[in-house]
């Protein structure tokens, strides 16, 4: 009797010979959906039943992302062959707008800036950003920024590195890009005492 042969589970197989998609199912499952429409707004449906505002809606998206990043670190780190210990903001600022964007997005971030006003406060912006597409928001949801989900993976890709930091999400929408989207990032005071002890 000829029993049906058992498929090999993904985490059977090495590491680093497994593609991405394989290897980080939870991410690229949200990626797929957001693309067919579906997760994000099941997700939005879900978190608004339970909130009472859009900074709840808000701070239960970035919650959602957080997991996210956190699992998107832990793949990075097994991925990255010469992966070294990031000490500097701008070095893992760089590692999040190339690296970590390309890997979840497809491409770099659109732009890195470091605020004029204060030397805590980076921006990383999307011109594009996949969680705001095909989604409709009712009136009374008019401030509300879905780019809150993205800003709860890039804060917990910081704070797993030793960064800890507030990212929140901004639209900065322009004629060119109306989806435009910029993630406002405050680190800890602690981050910027060792910066300047290393300079």
């Amino acid at each position: 009797m000829n029993r049906p042969k058992q498929q090999q589970s993904i985490f059977d197989r090495p590491l680093n010979k497994t593609r991405n998609y394989e290897v980080f199912p939870h991410v690229i499952k949200i990626m797929i959906k957001l693309k067919n429409y579906q997760t994000h707004s099941e997700m939005l449906q879900y978190s608004q039943k339970s909130v009472n505002g859009i900074q709840e809606l808000e701070k239960k998206l970035s919650d959602f992302g957080y997991k996210v990043g956190l699992r998107e670190l832990e793949l990075t780190a097994w991925r990255e062959k010469n992966t070294r210990r990031e000490t500097k903001v701008l070095g893992i600022l760089s590692f999040v707008h190339s690296t970590i964007w390309k890997s979840l997005f497809g491409k770099v971030a659109d732009a890195l800036e470091k605020s004029s006003e204060n030397e805590d406060e980076y921006m990383l912006s999307d011109n594009d950003p996949l969680v705001s597409k095909y989604i409709s928001i009712p009136r009374e949801l008019a401030l509300f920024n879905s780019g809150a989900f993205i800003g709860g993976i890039v804060e917990a890709i910081l704070d797993g590195s030793n960064f800890p930091c507030r990212v929140t999400a901004h639209s900065t929408a322009n004629d060119q890009f109306p989806l435009r989207t910029t993630f406002l990032i405050k680190f800890d005071k602690t981050v910027m005492q060792r910066e300047k002890e290393h300079r």
